[in-house]
């Protein structure tokens, strides 16, 4: 099996549903998000997606939430803006876009700060 990985930065600002403590108020983060394809073999290109298209696919997701507040996005004005629902959010949506390709994606993280980090896959 190969594995990519591609990371990416946007700046946002969130507030937590359901949650009592300093995070349920409205504040904001530099995000990091790792996105990490595979695949059991390298095909005619022999590699597992172009490092510049992978990268092209996480900011294309990431772009929304770029200086938003993400309470207000369309997904998110309905399901809790958490790292871990983020992190989901962002797999799915690169899952639906690399379908074609001769890879998948593994995993995502998504880090509010340098010491947390949230991590989704299936």
């Amino acid at each position: 099996m190969f594995e990519i990985s591609v990371v990416r930065d946007f700046s946002a600002a969130h507030n937590l549903r359901h949650y009592q403590g300093k995070c349920e108020k409205l504040h904001g983060h530099n995000w990091q998000v790792e996105a990490v394809f595979a695949a059991p073999d390298l095909g005619s290109s022999e590699m597992v997606l172009d490092f510049k298209d992978a990268g092209k696919l996480l900011e294309e997701i990431l772009e929304q939430f770029d200086h938003q507040y993400i309470n207000e996005t369309e997904y998110f004005s309905r399901v809790n803006p958490t790292s871990e629902n983020i992190a989901r959010y962002i797999y799915r949506n690169l899952a639906e876009k690399i379908k074609a390709q001769n890879c998948r994606v593994c995993r995502v993280s998504v880090w509010e700060t340098q010491k947390n980090r949230a991590t989704y896959y299936e």
